[in-house]
């Protein structure tokens, strides 16, 4: 019983987003610099939040911030000047108060390029670490069926 609830409730919103390889993303050799792709998991974060409705400056206006406490990133295959490529990106649900994105992107030929992950906790404006989930995090997870 206990399994069937938990395999019907939504543990998952996902957003995909493109983007073109600018030139000063890559190195000398027209290569994707890795640090680059930090930045493309931001890209993707934010437009999950946009297409979702958990923009920054919304938490910002509700006392929160939502810093990175935890980054990785394993690189596949390399992007290139002037590639367009996909970032997917997945919010995990969690009883903790943090969130839990994984990103894969994809390049134009649908080969998966890197895959990472980002955890952010919850701080108030003045930067104290948050232990409970804020009030509107809750109402936004119920509001997109993942309480």
């Amino acid at each position: 019983m206990l399994k069937e609830r938990f395999k019907s409730q939504k543990t998952k919103l996902t957003n995909e987003y493109e983007i073109r390889v600018r030139f000063n993303d890559c190195d000398p050799l027209q290569v994707v610099w890795h640090g680059n792709y930090i930045t493309y998991f931001e890209d993707g974060r934010e437009a999950f939040n946009r297409e979702h409705g958990i923009a920054y400056m919304k938490m910002f206006e509700q006392g929160f911030a939502t810093p990175i406490v935890k980054s990785y990133c394993e690189h596949k295959l390399p992007l290139r000047y002037e590639d367009v490529a996909t970032v997917k990106t997945t919010f995990y649900n969690t009883p903790a108060a943090k969130i839990h994105f994984k990103y894969e992107i994809f390049n134009q030929r649908q080969e998966l390029v890197c895959i990472g992950e980002t955890l952010q906790v919850f701080t108030d404006n003045q930067g104290q670490l948050s232990l409970t989930i804020p009030d509107f995090f809750k109402k936004w997870k119920a509001q997109n069926g993942l309480s």
